[in-house]
């Protein structure tokens, strides 16, 4: 089957929930450490979580590439790099959706008790600044990490791109025809 700009979409529709929703799960699971009450508990979810979404999200992102590449026709590497900055685009939608709805759920006296705790560090003028921001939270959330896991996503495709076009090069002695300039 030949490869066109609506099949991209729809299988990085496809994909792109499979991302989101593994990097929600991780997200989850971080939020839930904190329930236990140990920072040391939390710190270690929070390192060993955002390893295994990274290395997870790079290895997701080759195995999907690969498929793309093997399932369609005439996928050149600009289709690549188009398939996963699409899929870090609306990965990223229902991860920061997800972020936000937890970000809504917290209660204001916990947001309020770490207002407090910064001001104390930081000082009075930061206070009226971080007050101000609390009621935009959830929004600035979901921005920040759509935009991150834009950005992310971008530099990984553009990375895995190159690199499954130039795995099958090597792998069948340089008589792939690679797409020239893409």
């Amino acid at each position: 089957m030949k490869i066109d700009n609506r099949t991209i979409w729809n299988e990085a529709a496809r994909v792109g929930l499979v991302f989101g929703l593994f990097s929600s799960v991780c997200l989850v699971l971080k939020e839930a450490s904190a329930l236990t009450g140990s920072t040391f508990v939390v710190q270690l979810a929070a390192v060993v979580l955002w390893a295994v979404e990274f290395f997870g999200c790079i290895l997701l992102m080759k195995k999907y590439m690969l498929d793309l590449r093997d399932k369609f026709e005439g996928v050149t590497q600009m289709d690549a790099y188009r398939f996963g900055r699409r899929i870090a685009l609306l990965s990223g939608l229902v991860l920061a959706a997800v972020d936000a709805f937890i970000i809504m759920k917290i209660p204001e006296e916990t947001i309020a008790e770490v207002v407090n705790e910064v001001a104390a560090t930081l000082g009075a003028s930061v206070r009226d600044q971080m007050d101000r921001m609390t009621d935009r939270l959830p929004a600035l959330t979901f921005f920040g990490q759509w935009v991150y896991c834009y950005l992310y996503g971008t530099l990984l495709s553009s990375i895995m791109s190159r690199y499954i076009f130039m795995q099958n090069f090597f792998q069948n002695g340089g008589d792939n025809n690679l797409p020239d300039n893409q």
